[in-house]
């Protein structure tokens, strides 16, 4: 029975951490396919390591624990960073293994996601798209190179991403859409 549970967590299907105190006790083998490191690379790091920035890191992580104290699978998407430096929209879900204290224990699952509006999203499907090329740097330019539209188009959906989200300007917006406030 011991080697099924094994078998179930090192092939799942979504990448799959174990939490102690923030720290990756374990990895199982999809973590490289969508994060790029190896899980024996990724056990003991801190999951810092998996943040576009450190005031993502802390601010996700009290918004995460201040959940999971209420509630037993908490759900969020939000930008999270590969070994390469991309930086990637994800869907996360944890679980507590202690609701009293949530970061003591947890069980964490990542998957990127494909361009589909989420529910708790207010942005549209080519938003998010044009999203993770401005946290990765790159100008409306080489956006529309990438989506095959016009720079113009790119720059009317900054413009939306920018009333949506109520910041003033593009540097607001790609801060507001690392922290996760606003962008779902």
């Amino acid at each position: 029975m011991r080697d099924l549970e094994r078998l179930g967590f090192q092939h799942a299907p979504d990448a799959t951490l174990i939490l102690a105190d923030r720290v990756i006790l374990r990895a199982n083998l999809r973590v490289e396919a969508v994060f790029g490191w190896s899980p024996k690379e990724l056990e003991g790091q801190s999951i810092r390591l998996l943040y576009p920035g450190q005031t993502d890191y802390e601010v996700i992580g009290a918004r995460a624990r201040q959940a999971m104290q209420e509630t037993a699978v908490y759900h969020d998407e939000r930008f999270m960073r590969r070994k390469d430096g991309q930086v990637l929209w994800m869907e996360a879900r944890g679980t507590a293994l202690d609701r009293a204290d949530p970061q003591r224990l947890a069980i964490w699952t990542y998957r990127p996601v494909e361009g589909q509006a989420g529910p708790e999203s207010h942005l549209t499907a080519t938003e998010k798209r044009i999203a993770r090329y401005l946290v990765n740097g790159f100008t409306s330019k080489e956006i529309a190179l990438a989506l095959a539209c016009s720079p113009r188009t790119v720059e009317v959906h900054r413009a939306n991403m920018i009333r949506k989200t109520k910041v003033r300007n593009s540097a607001e917006l790609v801060s507001r859409l690392l922290s996760g406030v606003g962008a779902g």
